[in-house]
């Protein structure tokens, strides 16, 4: 297996949290020695409060924890939104713990005492992921940012246009003379840098873009 150094993770950030000293550094030491840059936690108390950098990350977390599991722990992480990856290890799973954590999203879930080989594993894939939820999302907003620079007219326009109607129908629908929709809907090609109406097509879906949804 390549280490995570082999792909863009070397500005990548790692989570661990775990209460049980010995393990959390022999955790800690094995992703620094590939040099990941890494975070440690004895609660999730500790690590729900913290920083975390705008960077491709991945939690590797203990299902039992004192004070509170795991699991629990996995359903804020949901419920903020976070999109945090996790990569679940235990001494005490069992099947029913490892479907649960699993179906909640989980990315993968180790019991210890685990091979150093498959926590190397477990973590690049978990932060390929987050690298590729990042890159969507960014792309998504960038997308967005276009879109909010278009006149309200020229939203219109490109609704009508993405739906499929042809100019002289969407003059119709508006109202305009068709010379006026040749030039909205050159002005919102233009702002959402589309190449094509098949891109500007794919553009508003990604944004969910339609008659009645701008």
């Amino acid at each position: 297996m390549s280490t995570p150094l082999d792909k863009s993770a070397s500005n990548a950030m790692v989570y661990v949290v775990e209460d049980d000293d010995s393990m959390r550094d022999a955790v800690s030491m094995l992703l620094r020695s590939v040099g990941l840059a890494v975070q440690t936690f004895a609660s999730a108390q500790e690590f729900l409060a913290c920083e975390m950098p705008d960077v491709p990350s991945c939690l590797i977390l203990d299902v039992r924890l004192k004070g509170q599991s795991g699991l629990a722990v996995q359903e804020q992480i949901a419920a903020s939104e976070l999109g945090l990856p996790i990569v679940f290890m235990t001494a005490h799973g069992d099947i029913a713990m490892t479907v649960k954590a699993m179906k909640a999203g989980a990315q993968d879930f180790l019991a210890k005492p685990f091979r150093d080989q498959d926590m190397l594993d477990a973590v690049e894939n978990a932060l390929a992921l987050d690298e590729k939820r990042r890159t969507s999302s960014r792309s998504v907003a960038d997308l967005r940012a276009c879109y909010e620079s278009l006149t309200p007219r020229e939203r219109e326009v490109m609704a009508f246009v993405v739906s499929g109607l042809m100019n002289k129908q969407i003059a119709s629908e508006l109202d305009l003379s068709e010379i006026t929709v040749k030039i909205h809907r050159g002005q919102a090609m233009k702002k959402m840098h589309a190449r094509s109406l098949a891109d500007l097509v794919r553009k508003a879906e990604a944004l969910g873009i339609g008659p009645n949804r701008n």
